[in-house]
């Protein structure tokens, strides 16, 4: 498993991730505290807490996890 942490303060940034990781094959979920949706689901990603920042965890993928740190790259939290 694999995790970063992710900035996903507004509707623009939310859309732009999905819009990134729903190409992507295997399992991707979105942690906040004790809550945790799947990545791929706007509507599980509106239903957190997004003034804070959430955990991306990939759980199992084929994609190369260069291509998935590339494709969420601008929403990372350096």
């Amino acid at each position: 498993m694999k995790t970063y942490k992710l900035d996903l303060n507004s509707i623009e940034r939310v859309k732009g991730f999905v819009s990134a990781i729903s190409n992507m094959e295997g399992y991707f979920d979105l942690v906040s505290g004790r809550y945790v949706v799947d990545a791929k689901s706007i509507m599980g990603i509106f239903s957190m807490d997004l003034s804070e920042n959430v955990e991306l965890r990939i759980l199992e993928t084929n994609e190369k996890i260069s291509e998935i740190e590339k494709a969420v790259a601008p929403y990372l939290i350096s």
